[in-house]
């Protein structure tokens, strides 16, 4: 159905949508989801948050390989806003990737309708508001993407299928903290931690007693490492970002900041209720909460002590990161096994070396990526991109490796060949844990130790079954390495997920390029694109 308020090429996309399925292609699904503020009191204080359709969290993402999701996104907040999808790859479609460098923001009052497809993806993954600091007043939402009926699962089907966003949590509205940076500040430890949109206590999961159900789990927060667990049950890995895993059990989990796991939890206790917890990481002040488990025949509450986890040891958290790989015989998205990609076999064409730093500039803190802080421009730099409007930015300017030099502002994009295989480290040299991920891809994470990175570390590297995913922690006084094909023409954003990390400068854009003009390479700029700063006023297509 059309809803009152969208344009003539909406409907067109309806009615074609409609078409298609007709023709058994791939599946439209359609989203209506109307932004707002909201009051929220997620640690007991009443705090301003973003809901959707009246929810905090927003609504769960439900969709299968290859379907195409139609979002139409009606901003009700007083200031611009934009979506981005954590994971998802947008084949040859950066212009829908929803980060400021690709996609001009909903202005206050308007509408804008996303068109994406989980081309070749199956998985776990999660939304969030990508514009000012938005996301530390919700927006979020999980999203799971379904293997298609024909693609073998390496597991039963589960009972039940949970989403669960654990993140870190302030008690200052967004503007706030917001404000707080922009003044050249850094942001204080944070208030507390929330799983669903609720403190201590407050979300609760019901099962069956002797059955099995799936956990999805995403670090939605904005800068804290967390270790997740439920008391008197093992949780089994099955799937990261998107990647079939062996099928290892732990005790407890860390989820860095921006990641995504699933975990097979079998319900073999007595009937009664447990603690689900997720506490900080590497923090001298341990924040923690609790959630419950409630087994549906229980009649009693839960007890004991909260299961204690790991605390400051990286070690053990190296370890546990080490032993996620690659289930090889499992399918993915496809029915060929995930192992018949040889990624240890194909040459390296590019070394790709970024260290991150923070320091003072003009009295004001910033971080960058080799010395290099981002500011954004007018005009976002895809849009820029594709009229060809120049000024707005430079490929280049930001270099394959760190200079030394003293931290400097610019709009940072790197250039890059499309169908490269690359190498990328990833250098740490603070005493912080670092997360970073990559929009548009999955990379494989082929070695992470301490120190500083050399040639020989490749030594190291697992060659055979590293894990394949879009986000990577980095150690302190560490490095990480990945493997990455360059398979997906766009503008891609390589951020920090330490949000005022990103906020102040440590992230830029990966330009991945192909002088060849050809559709199978990389659509037309959306119809229905928005158009702002120097773009504005240009014509994007006709319908």
């Amino acid at each position: 159905m059309v809803r009152k308020g969208w344009s003539f090429w909406q409907g067109y996309v309806v009615l074609l949508a409609l078409a298609v399925v007709v023709k058994a292609e791939s599946p439209y699904r359609f989203f209506d989801w109307n932004v707002t503020y909201g009051d929220i009191f997620p640690l007991g204080v009443r705090q301003q948050g973003i809901l959707i359709n009246g929810q905090f969290p927003g609504p769960d993402i439900y969709s299968v390989t290859n379907d195409n999701l139609i979002i139409n996104v009606q901003n009700n907040l007083d200031e611009p806003f934009l979506l981005s999808w954590n994971g998802l790859q947008q084949r040859r479609n950066s212009y829908e990737d929803g980060v400021y460098g690709t996609t001009c923001p909903i202005p206050p009052g308007k509408n804008f309708t996303y068109i994406l497809q989980v081309k070749d993806q199956i998985g776990s993954f999660f939304y969030f508001p990508s514009l000012a600091f938005h996301k530390a007043a919700g927006g979020f939402g999980g999203i799971r993407v379904l293997s298609r009926p024909r693609i073998p699962v390496p597991f039963p089907d589960p009972a039940g299928d949970f989403t669960l966003l654990i993140g870190d949590w302030f008690k200052n509205d967004h503007r706030q903290l917001k404000a707080m940076l922009d003044g050249g500040h850094k942001l204080p430890f944070p208030d507390g931690i929330l799983i669903n949109g609720h403190g201590l206590n407050g979300a609760s999961f019901t099962v069956e007693q002797g059955k099995t159900y799936r956990f999805r789990i995403s670090n939605v927060g904005l800068q804290n490492s967390l270790n997740f667990r439920i008391q008197g049950h093992k949780m089994k890995l099955v799937e990261v970002e998107g990647t079939h895993t062996v099928q290892t059990i732990y005790e407890s989990l860390d989820v860095h900041v921006g990641q995504s796991y699933s975990v097979l939890v079998t319900m073999d206790q007595a009937a009664q209720d447990f603690y689900i917890v997720a506490s900080t990481r590497f923090t001298d002040n341990i924040h923690s909460t609790t959630a419950t488990l409630h087994y549906s025949n229980s009649n009693k509450a839960v007890s004991g002590p909260i299961p204690a986890g790991p605390t400051d040891q990286i070690d053990w958290s190296l370890n546990q990161a080490r032993s996620i790989r690659t289930n090889l015989t499992a399918s993915g998205p496809r029915p060929n096994p995930q192992g018949s990609y040889h990624y240890g076999l194909i040459n390296i064409t590019r070394t790709i070396k970024l260290v991150s730093s923070a320091a003072q500039v003009k009295g004001k803190q910033r971080y960058a990526v080799n010395s290099v802080s981002f500011v954004p421009t007018d005009t976002p730099l895809k849009l820029a991109d594709y009229f060809k409007i120049g000024g707005v930015f430079r490929v280049g300017s930001i270099p394959d490796n760190p200079t030394g030099q003293n931290m400097y502002l610019d709009t940072s994009v790197m250039g890059a060949d499309y169908r490269a295989f690359v190498e990328i480290v990833f250098e740490n040299h603070e005493n912080i844990v670092q997360t970073w991920h990559i929009d548009g891809y999955a990379f494989w994470v082929v070695g992470m130790n301490g120190g500083v990175w050399t040639p020989n570390s490749r030594e190291e590297y697992n060659l055979r079954d590293a894990v394949s995913r879009s986000t990577t922690q980095v150690y302190p006084k560490s490095w990480t390495a990945i493997y990455m094909a360059l398979d997906n023409v766009g503008m891609w954003n390589v951020r920090s997920e330490f949000w005022a990390r990103q906020y102040l400068g440590q992230q830029f854009y990966l330009r991945v390029y192909t002088a060849v003009n050809s559709l199978r390479d990389e659509y037309l700029i959306p119809k229905n694109a928005l158009l702002c700063g120097r773009a504005q006023g240009r014509s994007t297509r006709p319908l």
